[in-house]
């Protein structure tokens, strides 16, 4: 039997399904390829011999002709691209494609519905920034509302127009209008993250021994990842007298941002005297000062630091997915998180985690509880490490593979 002609399609490399891609290849599953940009192809095949290179139809990087429809016009750009590119692919290879599996936004499948005979498979995070969740504290001005409409647009005609979307949680189908919800399938992406060296036993922190790490790892430190939550609640831990021989780390970029918008919030009221929204948080919870700044660091420099951190304060407001949560679980990482959202979805509670509700009194008592019970923080500790192996990517393929057979199964007639 012919293995299955798959192509992922993402204007970065590597991104969310390239380990995929890499396993359903090495592993003889399927004769599969990441279609990426020149510049990315340039820089990756050297280690990677199944990357494609499509020619986006213009700038793609930067503001587009018109602000208000940029998302559109990207869009358009990239996947007149790959539409060349895959028609070209496919009369190289002297077959059809069977699956398209592309990026929502940096793979845009819009064009391809119709033009290529391949099955189209959508990864779309969440439909919209809106529906995602404005933090009102840093709200989006009217022109970033007006904007995002368009994207909210683009994701709706590619769940109605693909033979299926795939979202990375039942939180993220959840915020699709129930009329679409059943075109759409949830799937976690897989990782291959190595879990830690056994630890010695535990034991009851004592002023001799090393600090009691209390973290925050986010890629950015923003309010929707939970930071100023963080920032607030070491402030208080600080003042009330939990910070006796303890370390507090942010690890995550301080000037970074992803979605949310405080930091254009932070430059309209201090008009360039503050930098970010780290030093506006510093500025509102003085006694939050103790806590470390590393910045981005280099992955290996991360996992062992993320290797060193007793407990983890997982506070977000608003995600649909989140590889940094399992970043931390897969390494056996000791988490107290939000009972919202997404986050349930990994953490069960009192299982590999602590889930609380958005009240302080609630997270306080919950880290004093854990700083004081070392064989529970292992207890969860343990059953962290297994949830990651539920995610690794030998796991995890097994059930995208029936997934993109299923799209392939229900590959809609062509649209006329």
């Amino acid at each position: 039997m012919q293995k299955p002609l798959i192509v992922f399609v993402g204007a970065v490399y590597p991104s969310q399904y390239s380990l995929l891609c890499s396993h359903l290849r090495a592993t003889g599953a399927a004769d599969s390829w990441f279609m990426t940009t020149p510049g990315h192809k340039a820089t990756h095949e050297k280690d990677c011999d199944h990357l494609l290179s499509f020619q986006p139809d213009g700038k793609i990087v930067g503001p587009q002709s018109y602000y208000y429809s940029s998302k559109v016009e990207r869009s358009a750009r990239i996947c007149k691209g790959v539409l060349k590119a895959l028609q070209d692919f496919e009369k190289a290879q002297g077959r059809p494609i069977d699956l398209v599996v592309a990026h929502s936004l940096w793979g845009a499948p819009n064009w391809l519905y119709g033009e290529i005979s391949a099955a189209i498979v959508s990864y779309i995070e969440f439909p919209s920034y809106r529906s995602h969740g404005w933090d009102a504290a840093y709200p989006p001005d009217a022109a970033q509302r007006l904007g995002d409409r368009n994207m909210e647009m683009l994701h709706f005609h590619q769940v109605l127009c693909s033979d299926l979307t795939i979202v990375p949680s039942a939180h993220a189908r959840s915020l699709f209008p129930p009329l679409l919800q059943d075109k759409i399938a949830v799937q976690f992406e897989g990782f291959d993250i190595a879990p830690p060296p056994p630890s010695a036993p535990p034991s009851a922190p004592s002023k001799d021994k090393p600090p009691f790490t209390i973290a925050f790892s986010a890629r950015d430190l923003s309010s929707s990842k939970g930071f100023e939550t963080y920032m607030r609640l070491v402030d208080r831990l600080v003042r009330e007298g939990d910070a006796e021989n303890t370390r507090f780390l942010a690890i995550g970029d301080p000037v970074g941002s992803t979605y949310g918008y405080e930091q254009q919030w932070v430059e309209r009221r201090y008009k360039g005297e503050v930098k970010s929204f780290r030093d506006h948080l510093l500025k509102v919870y003085p006694a939050a000062e103790v806590v470390e700044f590393p910045g981005r660091l280099p992955y290996a420099e991360f996992a062992a630091l993320l290797s060193s951190v007793d407990l983890f304060l997982y506070p977000l407001r608003y995600g649909v997915a989140n590889w940094g949560l399992m970043e931390i679980l897969a390494r056996g990482g000791c988490i107290i998180a939000s009972n919202w959202g997404f986050v349930p979805e990994l953490v069960e509670h009192d299982v590999n985690g602590l889930l609380v509700p958005d009240h302080d009194d609630a997270w306080i008592d919950a880290i004093r509880q854990l700083r004081a019970d070392p064989a529970r923080r292992e207890r969860y500790s343990k059953a962290a490490r297994e949830t990651g192996q539920k995610y690794h990517i030998t796991n995890v393929a097994p059930r995208y593979q029936a997934l993109f057979q299923r799209a392939i199964s229900q590959k809609q007639a062509p649209l006329l």
